[in-house]
């Protein structure tokens, strides 16, 4: 395991987790849960580096060995995530191992979103995406009675933010100290289904309709946070994309298969990932 240092242009700083196996055949940058910091991914790291994947694990801008902290003067969204922060961290990882393996980036959740972002829009940066546990937050694909309580929370949520100039996640029990500016972008999402940053001239959109990567998808059989149906529409939106995907239940994992258990024990979605 490595300990290194990533930098953005506009001097924003955080720490990369990487566990580097001694004959890496691919290398992997995986993207955390939204209030999620990286070192809650070392098993995952662990078990796909066991495998062969050298793994580099983000950490997001306002979270554990990020030098800035969400409040009234410190806000950001998508923007700065996607163009100034992820290009930082794949900056490291090229440095580190250099060109010539297969380039894969993932994510659990919104890191899996922000992930297929990225690839759609710049996709060199990996040509295969993995996610775990993801989906788009569109509140209309949830069954119900859940998406009645999303509308109410993707309403409260981002006043929540704006009132105190930060959402105070530890305190309501989602998330954690986020930026009014990521909740607006994510709410947005979860509002609208379209997928759009603030102070981005890029269409997202369009960039995904038009992304080919292989994507590898986990579902996690108890997991209200992403079940199947916000997956697919999440997929529905790169429909050049090559996809496979894999369903996990308590049996398979060992462990309950709910949006964070597996965390604790990965080895099965290691392998549902690789297979």
């Amino acid at each position: 395991m490595q300990q290194l240092e990533a930098a953005a242009a506009d001097g924003h700083r955080w720490g990369l987790e990487a566990v580097i196996p001694e004959s890496p055949t691919a290398r992997l940058l995986w993207l955390p849960a939204l209030g999620t910091a990286e070192r809650h991914y070392l098993p995952l790291a662990q078990a796909l580096a066991a495998r062969g994947v050298a793994v580099f694990l983000h950490e997001w801008r306002g979270h554990g060995s990020s030098n800035l902290r969400a409040g009234r003067e410190c806000s950001w969204g998508y923007r700065e995530l996607l163009e100034l922060d992820l290009p930082g961290s794949e900056a490291v990882m090229a440095s580190t191992l250099g060109a010539g393996m297969t380039r894969i980036m993932g994510g659990h959740s919104l890191g899996g979103q922000l992930a297929c972002c990225r690839v759609a829009l710049h996709p060199a940066a990996a040509a295969q995406v993995w996610l775990v546990g993801s989906g788009a937050p569109w509140w209309r694909v949830f069954p119900a009675p859940v998406r009645w309580w999303l509308l109410i929370a993707y309403r409260v949520l981002p006043w929540l933010a704006r009132i105190n100039g930060k959402l105070p996640g530890r305190r309501i029990g989602f998330g954690g100290r986020e930026a009014r500016g990521l909740i607006t972008d994510w709410a947005r999402t979860a509002m609208s289904g379209l997928y759009a940053a603030e102070g981005m001239a890029a269409d997202l959109e369009g960039a995904l309709s038009c992304a080919s990567p292989a994507i590898r998808g986990v579902v996690l059989a108890d997991d209200w946070y992403a079940p199947e149906s916000s997956l697919n529409f999440l997929l529905g939106k790169m429909p050049q994309a090559n996809i496979l995907v894999t369903t996990l239940d308590d049996a398979a994992l060992g462990i309950a298969a709910d949006h964070f258990k597996w965390m604790k024990r990965p080895d099965a979605v290691a392998a549902a990932l690789l297979g």
